[in-house]
């Protein structure tokens, strides 16, 4: 026996689980989001922390142009200890490129084309980044001032250091909580892969015991979700196994059973035939009797062989499915059952039944129930045939069928008692079951009142060429 587990093995050597590959993917799409989440985050928080700090400078630098337009010479009186509460450094840019600072302050940054253009052209204001002379990095901002002296610009500089401090630690708690969602993301992704392979795990582990043992064992748990049906549908698929191996071995036991009597009777009587060949002990006329006798079980052998090989063919209609008249099929039974049965008078009255399926099984089905009614009814009796509003009816005037019986009386091999000193196999109603039900119909047995055993058969009707047409192309597809 293949060993299925052994060649599965390699192939997943070195290759993630599913389980860890929903953790690593969980995790990865989580990290891009965190990514863009946090630099989108920063980003937004840096814009304020600069448009504030260039409000506030703004602000102060439009408060000081009322002192300084005043005072110009000695720049509004404002003094070293004022600008290093306020935490900036001033200077008055004149149009020329002139610079004019508080006495006493040293210069931290040094102006540039963008102050000197507020200057000339006392329009609006600028704002802009630079590296101071100590080093550091500064905001300047700068404002127009118009004095009868001459145009100006008030620019102010305030070090970047509190407000990068700011944006670090942003960027950092971010990174650490971004960090720790990834981590989390990709545990939560794990241990739901866990909980999510479980019913592939345990449906790998039936299909491996399958393979391995030829147990066909089902799983038994299910979940709510699409994973629990395709567990059901295992179990089905189980079930279904089961009951087609129960069925086959069943199958082959009462076959073996019934084969038993015709082998052993056709050996005894060749037996005979081969002694009686050598020593002659048969009296005259015994040896034709036994040829006839053997030829009889031989026929019944055959007939016997073909019931098998239809009994076992699937339950579906596969070979040729087609859109025909059913009254057409009932008729060419009809038609051998008058040649099975020449003594007998067939009551026939048939309407057309448009269906689709096989001709050929299910005359053959039709014949068998028309072959029981010729079997059991008296010699000169009438078989009554039926096919009114999609429903088939066939009865006879022979003894019935017990009602006790009347259950029993399509199972394989089953013979009344009535009938276990007629020919037959035993087989005949078991196959017209098979077939009814695999055209999706349905027959049953009763007795009719005032008459003998009765057969019911309902097969479903084609309404129109059209459906017709799509039932054959479905069927065919099957």
């Amino acid at each position: 026996m293949i060993r299925f587990r052994d060649i599965s093995r390699p192939r997943l050597r070195g290759r993630p689980s599913l389980q860890r590959q929903l953790a690593h993917i969980t995790a990865a799409w989580v990290a891009l989001a965190v990514l863009f989440i946090g630099v989108g985050a920063y980003g937004t928080a840096r814009a304020a922390l600069f448009q504030q700090l260039d409000q506030e400078l703004i602000e102060v630098a439009t408060y000081t142009v009322g002192p300084i337009s005043t005072d110009v010479e000695g720049l509004g009186g404002l003094n070293v200890a004022a600008l290093q509460a306020a935490n900036v450094s001033m200077a008055l840019v004149r149009s020329d490129g002139h610079v004019r600072r508080v006495q006493g302050m040293r210069a931290s940054v040094n102006p540039g084309v963008e102050e000197i253009a507020i200057a000339r052209t006392q329009q609006g204001n600028s704002t802009r980044t630079t590296i101071g002379n100590d080093g550091s990095r500064y905001r300047v901002v700068a404002v127009p001032l118009t004095t009868e002296s001459g145009r100006y610009a008030i620019m102010l500089a305030r070090p970047l250091a509190p407000t990068m401090t700011a944006l670090r630690m942003i960027g950092t708690v971010v990174s650490l909580l971004g960090v720790v969602f990834v981590a989390l993301a990709g545990l939560m992704g794990y241990y739901s892969g866990r909980r999510l392979m479980r019913p592939l795990r345990e449906l790998s582990t039936a299909v491996t015991r399958v393979a391995e043992t030829d147990e066909l064992m089902p799983i038994g748990s299910y979940t709510d979700d699409e994973l629990g049906e395709l567990s059901r549908s295992f179990d089905t698929m189980i079930h279904t196994l089961v009951s087609s191996r129960d069925r086959q071995k069943r199958l082959i036991a009462d076959a073996g059973h019934e084969l038993r009597t015709p082998l052993t009777s056709m050996r005894t009587n060749i037996e005979l035939l081969v002694a009686d060949e050598k020593s002659g002990m048969l009296p005259p006329g015994a040896r034709s009797e036994i040829l006839t006798d053997v030829a009889a079980q031989l026929g019944e052998f055959t007939s016997l062989v073909g019931d098998l090989v239809q009994l076992s063919r699937d339950d579906e209609v596969r070979a040729s499915p087609e859109p025909l008249d059913f009254a057409d099929v009932v008729a060419s039974a009809v038609e051998r059952a008058r040649r099975r049965g020449p003594l007998l008078h067939f009551d026939v009255s048939l309407e057309q039944m448009l269906i689709v399926g096989e001709p050929d099984t299910l005359e053959r089905a039709v014949t068998n129930l028309l072959d029981n009614a010729v079997k059991f009814s008296p010699e000169g009796g009438t078989v009554h045939v039926q096919l009114r509003d999609g429903v088939l009816e066939i009865w006879d005037e022979g003894p019935g069928i017990a009602e006790e019986e009347l259950s029993k009386i399509f199972d394989r091999f089953y013979r009344s008692n009535k009938a276990r000193n007629t020919p037959g196999t035993g087989l005949g109603l078991s196959i017209v079951l098979h077939t009814i039900n695999a055209h999706g119909g349905t027959v049953e047995a009763s007795n009719q009142p005032g008459a003998g055993a009765k057969f019911t058969v309902k097969l479903p009707v084609s309404g129109s060429e059209d459906e017709e047409t799509v039932r054959v192309g479905e069927s065919a597809g099957r």
